[in-house]
């Protein structure tokens, strides 16, 4: 579809929703009030009728409207129906006797038992002929369910003077829908589809390509994280508040001997604590991922799409809360000049946001509780920290676990050791001993003080911190490429069962909880 057919099409299902007064209004969000309970159920199903799906399901589609509301949206959702030629099933809350009557079918369940399904205008006559007729001037959809409810377990008043159980009622109108025409007509006619095998359909459309997906997501994405408020802006102001203490703390330590620590200090700081902030991003984690789930098994676009537009488009902000709070701390504390040497520090920084942050992914793709998930990110990166080298130098670290495997695949070390050569590399410090003036070169103190693997440079550190980055892009894409999969499998199994028994689940699928 063009550009101009898909805006058309969207505005027109908006007017549909009678949308079109708040086009230009926000939906919601942190700080924002934006649209209305009932303006939100609108959206949501303008979101379902936007791609014309021949089929479609709508959960209680009326609630949090008013009753004018409900009928207008369910008189546009009937058109569709009829002008379109959709199969469209509702389940419905307390509709209204004009409501009710847009519908052309009804089924009526209790407790998972099929009740009545059949043509509406013949439900009145079925309840009429087992004796509950619907009384004058009632709502028929009201007779039926306080009929066939049996959560309060009340008797019910019949047409005749009397009154009967409602577990009783219940199984009446079971059997008689039962023994009724319809039943066996409904019976024969999914036996006669099963029978077919392989129908003809018509041929699935074209999906937008690789590159229009990643495009219009990564613009979605961008956007969604500029107006969220606590997703950069608000980890920028903590992040900028930290560096301006942390460096009015090492405010110039100056080139001695004695500065050694200090600068050392200060970059453990700034590799583990501000990049440990960025957990503060999971709650949004988790709200993209509710999203991503529903459109993803709705067949919107690809996993593949959804991971890159979510890497590109959170890589400006990752670079501005590097670039501002990291350019604070680096020249307050008067590290190393030179602009190569402060770029590598930003670089180092950014990526270890980036890892932080693809990390947080993949644990909201596992743990989606946000309260579960900033626990487990803020355990696994504790963990992280303590075994990255600085507070237990790598020749003391206990062999299990902590040496092998956590020292090589935790990213802190590649940023600590990347970040101590960029400051102790080509230095000299000189120092007095016993009276004697001696000269320390940077080298001495990587290998000695810090135990810095100096068989490889700087750059290595930041590729190997860089190739973390994409591995774990890459397991998060997997993992919730797994988890869909294995959603599609159960939903596939109703496939798989015999003939018969198929025949059965789909003559009444809530029969048992089972099914």
């Amino acid at each position: 579809m063009s550009k101009t057919e898909k805006k058309e099409r969207a505005e027109m299902t908006i007017k549909e929703m009678g949308l079109q007064d708040s086009m230009d209004t926000r939906i919601g969000g942190w700080g924002a009030k934006g649209l209305s309970g009932g303006q939100k159920r609108r959206v949501s199903i303008c979101i379902e009728i936007l791609t014309r799906p021949k089929l479609l399901f709508l959960d209680e589609p009326t609630s949090g409207l008013d009753s004018a509301a409900s009928y207008y949206v369910m008189s546009r959702i009937a058109r569709l129906d009829q002008h379109e030629g959709r199969t469209i099933i509702a389940s419905i809350h307390q509709p209204s006797n004009e409501v009710f009557g847009l519908f052309h079918n009804l089924c009526l369940l209790s407790s998972g038992r099929t009740v009545y399904f059949g043509k509406t205008s013949y439900a009145n006559e079925f309840f009429s002929s087992n004796g509950f007729p619907c009384p004058n001037f009632q709502n028929p959809s009201d007779h039926f369910l306080r009929t066939i409810n049996k959560d309060f377990d009340e008797d019910i008043e019949l047409g005749s003077p009397g009154r009967k159980p409602t577990e009783e009622v219940i199984n009446i109108l079971i059997d008689s829908y039962k023994s009724s025409t319809n039943y066996q007509e409904v019976n024969n006619k999914i036996a006669e589809i099963c029978k077919k095998g392989d129908v003809p359909h018509d041929s699935i459309k074209d999906h937008a390509s690789f590159s229009t997906q990643s495009i219009v997501l990564t613009k979605r994405s961008f956007l969604n994280m500029h107006r969220d408020i606590g997703y950069y802006w608000l980890r920028l102001g903590i992040y900028l508040a930290l560096s301006i203490g942390l460096g009015t703390l090492y405010y110039r330590v100056g080139s001695s001997y004695t500065s050694i620590q200090a600068r050392s200090s200060m970059l453990m700081f700034v590799s583990s604590f501000l990049t440990f902030m960025a957990i503060g991003g999971f709650p949004s984690f988790v709200e993209d991922m509710k999203v991503f789930e529903r459109e993803r098994l709705n067949g919107h676009y690809s996993t593949g799409a959804f991971v890159i537009a979510n890497t590109l488009s959170s890589i400006p902000y990752l670079l501005l809360v590097s670039v501002i709070p990291g350019a604070v701390a680096y020249y307050l504390a008067g590290l190393r000049d030179g602009l190569d040497h402060f770029s590598y520090y930003i670089s180092v920084l950014f990526s270890c946001m980036l890892v932080v942050e693809s990390l947080m992914m993949i644990v909201a793709s596992v743990v989606p509780n946000y309260l579960m998930g900033i626990i487990v990110g803020a355990g696994i990166q504790g963990l992280m920290i303590l075994g990255g080298g600085f507070f237990r130098l790598p020749n003391d670290l206990p062999n299990p676990f902590w040496k092998y495997p956590l020292f090589y695949i935790g990213f802190h070390k590649y940023a600590y050791q990347g970040l101590f050569k960029n400051e102790f590399e080509g230095v000299k410090y000189v120092y007095n001993e016993a009276g004697v003036q001696k000269v320390m070169d940077g080298e001495y103190i990587l290998r000695e003080k810090w135990e810095v693997e100096m068989g490889y440079s700087k750059w290595v550190d930041l590729l190997i911190i860089c190739g973390m980055v994409v591995v774990c892009r890459v397991l998060f894409c997997v993992i919730i490429m797994i988890a869909e999969k294995v959603k599609s499998g159960l939903m596939s199994l109703v496939f798989s069962i015999p003939e018969k028994q198929k025949v059965q689940v789909m003559v009444n699928p809530f029969a048992t909880p089972s099914h």
